[in-house]
């Protein structure tokens, strides 16, 4: 099947409203919320995970629509392990079903999965999932997206550390290592930091998310949980971003006078 070349052309960006002229290039989302949406509606927690699944596919489709380039959503953490097995149980049931349902149509509309994170520790059943997604998407050249599963932050620079720990031992001057080179251990190698990031459901902590790539990020947090969290929301978020002035440790000051 032929790939789309643009992952905005022939879409329908009207559908949106107004899209800002300034968009984040990278988007990084903790959905969060699941949990507490499926409890106030007296239904199991695992029901607040399935209704999460639509609100990304969602977020996924207006991104690819309206042209940003590179969206990382933060799926399952190394510490949500210690949550209840039957809950984890279902997390993982909801991956495999995520990747059957979802691949096809992700596949078709251009978009490249990469996973971030132990893939080693996962189940063998979503470890092959997984692995077969990237491969599927690998040459697609629209949407990045990015699932961080089994992911920690501080284990991601620990990990890309132990790597220039190698390299010393093998030979290399550590004084020559500059942060490019760490970056080139991390999962996101090769990806720009993230711009804009989102996290849902009130809470305001980042939750070991992406600490390195994080540092000038602009922070939204949101009191939406993230089933309810709408396109409309969404754009809201991405007009806030637009009307920041990032200036990086600089200062964006008019010359003064003279």
């Amino acid at each position: 099947m032929q790939k789309i070349v643009s992952a905005v052309k022939g879409r329908n960006r009207s559908g949106y409203g107004e899209i800002p002229e300034k968009l984040p290039g990278h988007v990084a989302i903790i959905m969060d919320g699941n949990g507490r949406w499926a409890k106030r509606r007296g239904m199991p927690r695992a029901m607040g995970h399935q209704a999460g699944t639509e609100a990304l596919r969602s977020i996924i489709r207006m991104s690819s629509d309206i042209g940003i380039s590179y969206l990382t959503i933060y799926a399952f953490s190394t510490e949500n392990w210690m949550r209840p097995k039957d809950e984890v149980g279902a997390l993982m049931s909801l991956l495999l079903r995520y990747f059957s349902s979802e691949i096809d149509e992700l596949d078709e509309n251009n978009v490249r999965i990469r996973i971030l994170g132990d893939i080693d520790g996962l189940p063998d059943a979503q470890r092959q999932a997984v692995i077969r997604a990237m491969d599927r998407t690998r040459e697609n050249t629209g949407l990045n997206l990015s699932i961080a599963l089994n992911y920690g932050g501080r284990q991601e620079i620990l990990r890309a550390a132990k790597r220039l720990a190698e390299r010393a031992a093998a030979g290399e001057d550590p004084a020559s290592f500059g942060p490019e080179d760490l970056e080139a251990g991390l999962y996101t190698a090769g990806m720009p930091d993230v711009d804009l990031l989102i996290r849902t459901s009130g809470e305001l902590r980042l939750s070991n998310f992406l600490p390195w790539q994080t540092v000038y990020a602009e922070l939204i947090f949101d009191d939406t949980l993230w089933p309810d969290f709408t396109r409309e929301r969404y754009m809201e978020a991405l007009r806030e971003y637009a009307e920041r002035d990032r200036r990086f440790g600089g200062r964006n000051e008019p010359p003064e006078k003279v």
